[in-house]
């Protein structure tokens, strides 16, 4: 499993000639490739060139070079370079026209390079001012992790990045051995190339089955302005965790039944929790009781079963809200005497802002992002807290650091319903409704998000999706009424709650 953004070639089968233009724009993204020139190239007429595109990716060889360049530019403003000027990011990735640059800029990622560009700031003061905390030993999955590869004139910069991302991985809860005995994964490196083309990848290889199951490549590794070795660590060290949680979660899978342990326990139950629907939620309290009954004192398990217990409020899984609530409130309290690595103190973090114990919940999130600044569960949670607390843009700035670090976590899809809960909060109606059915999209059982989704359109003026997202949500929930919305919504400041009360009455869900 390779992370990836962007255009993929290998999507499909490919014509030889289409592979080897696509291989072409890639290696040279900022040259203003003629079509005559990539036809010589693959090895064919222009017109045929022309047509294969057309045929096989469904873009002109153009379209595909801008979205290349688009891709190219994303990636380098996200590395929040300190000095970097949007307009030599342009430049080099093959745009002459500034003004043309921003609109297509925005109109794919729905934001302005500056913006994106700001936001990067934001985390690199972060990650710049995390204290020197670290967590317990308990649990700790084992990685093995040596020097990064180089040649002799990098080999001050390769140790250095290694130091800083040795730090980063036990920030991020794991443990750091040398070597591969014992160690349930491999995490090897090389920087290669020179000058603007220099680069540094790194591999994650499972040491059981030898399969490799993440990599993950930096551009421009020897820019002037390239990042610090710190930052740099702490943001592979983020795009690391979801992939090597999932990988956790099913090496716990396959093992048998007979022999889980509490901690096998709570990675099996990981999945149903964070799948934010009845089903899932359900399936995962069994075995997150079996887990509790197995060892009283596991802190992954009482965070993930408080927070389950109160989804089973919020989202409509019971008929008995005030109970799940009472339980919810009684294992976080436990799981806070415990204390644990970043990702148990941002589950507790989703728990008790759920709770409306929205101090305590502030402080086990802003001590999630001391342990590990790259946490994107502790940068998402952190945007709820801020919609929660009327605060709608440092809220879209929060979960787009969240979906920066991780776009393809499992909660990606919540951070994209946070942004169209603060944009509603702020006004943006349409622009609100339009996340949220991104989000959706993305995880359909996420029936719930109709709730919010459904008044964002009435609000907006458009009726005839206000009724198709009613629709989904009377599916869903066919004896749904205002009344239980307004005991199981969220804590949205009261001024919004009232909005999206009256929205629904308006669309026609029964009172």
């Amino acid at each position: 499993m390779i992370a990836s953004q962007g255009i993929s070639a290998a999507a499909s089968p490919l014509p030889r000639g289409v592979k080897r233009a696509f291989d072409a724009m890639r290696a040279n993204v900022g040259h203003n490739w003629r079509l005559a020139e990539l036809a010589g190239i693959a090895g064919v007429s222009a017109r045929t060139l022309q047509r294969q595109f057309l045929t096989f990716v469904g873009k002109s060889p153009r379209a595909v070079l801008r979205e290349i360049g688009l891709d190219c530019a994303r990636r380098e403003l996200l590395q929040g370079s300190p000095g970097v000027k949007i307009m030599d990011v342009a430049l080099r990735c093959g745009f002459t026209h500034f003004g043309r640059f921003s609109i297509a800029y925005r109109r794919r990622y729905s934001e302005t390079p500056s913006q994106t560009l700001k936001r990067q700031t934001v985390l690199t003061d972060a990650l710049g001012a995390m204290p020197s905390l670290l967590v317990p030993a308990r649990d700790r999955v084992v990685i093995a992790f040596g020097p990064i590869e180089a040649a002799a004139e990098h080999l001050a910069l390769a140790a250095d990045i290694a130091d800083d991302l040795a730090t980063a991985l036990v920030r991020a809860g794991l443990a750091v051995a040398t070597r591969s005995v014992a160690a349930r994964y491999h995490l090897g490196g090389a920087i290669r190339g020179a000058g603007t083309q220099a680069h540094l990848t790194i591999r994650l290889v499972d040491t059981e089955t030898g399969g490799q199951l993440w990599a993950h490549r930096i551009d421009g590794i020897l820019h002037d302005d390239v990042a610090t070795t710190e930052h740099l660590a702490a943001r592979i060290a983020a795009a690391l965790q979801s992939c090597l949680r999932l990988a956790e979660i099913d090496r716990a899978l396959r093992k048998p039944a007979a022999g889980l342990g509490a901690q096998d326990l709570a990675l099996r139950a990981m999945p149903g929790v964070l799948s934010l629907d009845a089903c899932g939620n359900a399936r995962a309290l069994e075995m997150l009781d079996r887990a509790m009954e197995e060892d009283p004192n596991q802190p992954l398990a009482i965070a993930l079963a408080a927070w389950a217990h109160v989804q089973r409020a919020v989202y409509h899984f019971t008929h008995a809200p005030q109970q799940e609530r009472a339980r919810s409130l009684e294992l976080t309290h436990r799981a806070r005497a415990l204390g644990g690595d970043a990702t148990v103190l941002a589950i507790l973090g989703n728990a008790l802002s759920l709770l409306r114990e929205f101090d305590a919940a502030d402080l086990v999130t802003r001590k999630a992002l001391a342990i590990d600044g790259g946490s994107a569960w502790a940068w998402s949670r952190s945007g709820w807290i801020d919609v929660y607390k009327g605060v709608p843009q440092s809220a879209i700035e929060r979960f787009k650091i969240a979906l920066d670090l991780a776009p393809h976590d499992p909660l990606a899809f919540n951070s994209m319903v946070g942004i169209g809960c603060a944009l509603f909060t702020a006004g943006q109606y349409a622009e609100g409704a339009r996340w949220q059915e991104r989000a959706l999209a993305e995880h359909p059982s996420a029936s719930w998000v109709h709730r919010t989704l459904c008044p964002a359109h009435v609000l907006a003026g458009q009726a005839r999706e206000a009724r198709r997202s009613l629709d989904g949500l009377r599916q869903h929930y066919p004896d749904l009424t205002v009344s239980e919305v307004q005991r199981g919504m969220p804590p949205l400041p009261p001024s919004q709650c009232n909005l999206v009360v009256g929205a629904l009455q308006e669309a026609g869900l029964p009172a």
